[in-house]
């Protein structure tokens, strides 16, 4: 079967507002979407039921982080097991972000996918290198580490409800994007490298989307890539040209 396209829209700490968050929503709810396109959405934990309550039947719902553990005495963080009773099917782990700003280590990041998946969520899991670790050669090095720890905890039928969002730091909010040769050379190397430590099956099952700097302008050839089968899309989410980006592969 081929892979299903993907467009994530990551909001981050956006809206501020119950307005603009229903602005966001309306654009959405109206567009005519790709139906072959699977679209999630990640709003701030504060708008995930209300989103879930008015967003369309064609947008699934994601969370943009959550803890390791299914309850107790861990003030601010949100679990696995209230995501899944909340309805949200996805939850957005390992986020760079996450990684540099909170200090979230692969280890972190693999307990808080195993505890997800088996709180019955699907995970959008993100990895990606710096500029200096590019410019230094270590891109699938630093992809290979960030995927291992992963890989140690999850079991081969784990990987169904993963989808790895390849997402390079130096990219992300900068305006800079990866060309896309780029692109498709580190999801053909993480198609590869999947293939070798887990299946061929789940090699070639798994979705890998491309995350960084995506926009209308150039989202079209991105998504020509063999190896790229989606994007993880921030800023240009909250902006009508998400549409746009979702229709990618519509002709």
């Amino acid at each position: 079967m081929p892979r299903q396209f993907f467009v994530g829209g990551n909001f981050k700490m956006n809206p501020i507002s119950r307005a603009q968050k229903k602005t966001i929503i309306d654009v959405l709810n109206t567009a005519d979407l790709d139906p072959n396109t699977e679209v999630v959405i990640a709003p701030p934990s504060l708008y995930l039921i209300p989103l879930q309550e008015i967003v369309g039947e064609n947008i699934k719902i994601s969370a943009q982080n959550c803890y390791w553990k299914a309850s107790g005495a861990f003030t601010g963080e949100i679990s696995p097991a209230q995501l899944a009773d909340a309805g949200i099917p996805y939850v957005i782990i390992g986020h760079s972000e996450r990684r540099t700003l909170f200090h979230e280590t692969s280890e972190l990041v693999a307990k808080k996918t195993k505890a997800a998946l088996d709180g019955s969520l699907s995970v959008i899991l993100c990895v990606g290198e710096t500029l200096q670790e590019r410019e230094a050669g270590k891109t699938t090095g630093v992809v290979e580490e960030q995927l291992q720890e992963v890989v140690k905890v999850l079991s081969e039928s784990d990987f169904s409800r993963v989808v790895i969002a390849y997402e390079p730091v130096w990219a992300i909010g900068t305006g800079k994007v990866a060309t896309a040769a780029q692109a498709q050379e580190v999801h053909a190397h993480i198609r590869k490298y999947l293939s070798k430590v887990v299946s061929p099956a789940v090699a070639e099952n798994t979705r890998i989307i491309y995350g960084g700097s995506v926009t209308a302008s150039n989202c079209k050839e991105l998504s020509t890539q063999l190896d790229v089968d989606g994007f993880l899309v921030g800023g240009a989410s909250l902006k009508p040209e998400f549409v746009d980006i979702i229709n990618a592969k519509k002709n």
